[in-house]
């Protein structure tokens, strides 16, 4: 924070996309941030993957401290590379050296192709008695009553509510383990998650936070909590290569909808940072935020949907390090800035 004594740790809020099994890379990046003491989690706005790693790191912390939240990340992402159910066959682990080839064996595998034909024709409703949602026996390990406590670092989990299509962010008690499936519900392979919100006392079905929010970043606003919001990005922002393929292009409307909420809040903090800056606005009306990303696009505009779904136990653990690299580049250029400016340009984003 501003005015902020050395010996005192920087505090952050952090803000962690969605983006299936491409959140391991978030889980390098969070391994970096939770063994420097230096650095303080405030609070966590996640959203599908995004979700899962807040609720792991918080519950983890609370019942292990730093050391715990890290184990207790490897614990989920160990538990995710074990799901056979969302794997093709083992054989892919194996297939390339890198994850772009991985990405590019099984987007062209047959096993792949015809699940995703399948998802185009037939609905999840359509397997009946036999349904089950895979991440569920994740979600419900998950210590609820450390991942709700008032201690700790805010956890902030983002929904789409499907009847109105509006965001519904949970946070404290209202925590569970429907909220965190509903958050990673992507309606072409989950049933909707349907339960009573507490806040209105309606049963409601909700479907994966990252079509309104992917993060949600209004939640990290209070004026209790630092000005610095750091997101972890893992949908690429920029392709400069037209997408011609099939495959190419339904990849790419992907990326551009699981961004497209984050970009329109980035563009909103530069326009009230535009008011601030020109006196338009009364001092402390509203909050100046700080900006800061942490991503590898060149790693992730390597990679396509097909390992978003498909978690590969060695592209999980590439995506870890190259999470880890990413938070060490970060740390070892921007640390001075923290508390004291963003770090994201984002007068040359939105012109």
């Amino acid at each position: 924070m501003k005015g902020r004594r050395v010996s005192e740790p920087i505090r952050i809020n952090l803000a962690l996309q969605g983006g299936g099994a491409h959140g391991a890379f978030t889980w390098g990046v969070l391994d970096v941030f939770l063994a420097d003491e230096g650095i303080e989690i405030a609070a966590i706005s996640g959203t599908s993957a995004g979700a899962l790693n807040g609720a792991a790191l918080k519950a983890g912390l609370l019942e292990g401290g730093r050391a715990g939240a890290r184990r207790n990340l490897d614990w989920l992402w160990s538990q995710v590379g074990a799901l056979n159910d969302m794997r093709l066959a083992g054989w892919m682990n194996a297939f390339g050296p890198t994850p772009g080839m991985v990405s590019r064996a099984l987007e062209y595998s047959l096993p792949f192709s015809l699940a995703d034909t399948a998802t185009r024709v037939f609905s999840p409703y359509s397997y009946g008695p036999f349904y089950r949602n895979p991440l569920e026996r994740i979600a419900r390990r998950f210590h609820y009553d450390s991942v709700c406590a008032k201690d700790g670092p805010e956890l902030h989990v983002s929904t789409t509510n499907v009847r109105t299509g509006k965001i519904r962010v949970f946070a404290g008690e209202e925590i569970n383990t429907d909220v965190i499936l509903a958050s990673a519900c992507l309606p072409t392979l989950f049933q909707a998650v349907e339960f009573t919100d507490p806040a209105t006392g309606a049963h409601e079905a909700f479907w994966d936070g990252g079509y309104t929010g992917n993060p949600a970043l209004f939640p990290l606003y209070g004026a209790h909590l630092p000005d610095d919001i750091v997101v972890v990005n893992i949908n690429p922002l920029v392709r400069d290569v037209l997408p011609v393929t099939a495959q190419e292009i339904l990849n790419r409307i992907n990326e551009i909808s699981f961004n497209s909420s984050l970009l329109r809040e980035m563009r909103a903090i530069a326009f009230v940072k535009r008011l601030i800056a020109d006196d338009q606005v009364e001092k402390g009306a509203m909050k100046d935020v700080l900006m800061h990303m942490v991503a590898d696009d060149a790693l992730m505009r390597e990679l396509s949907v097909a390992t978003k779904l498909v978690p590969s136990p060695t592209v999980l653990a590439d995506l870890k390090a190259a999470g880890r690299a990413a938070a060490e580049a970060f740390l070892g250029a921007h640390r001075g800035d923290l508390g004291q400016r963003g770090t994201v340009d984002l007068q040359e984003m939105f012109g």
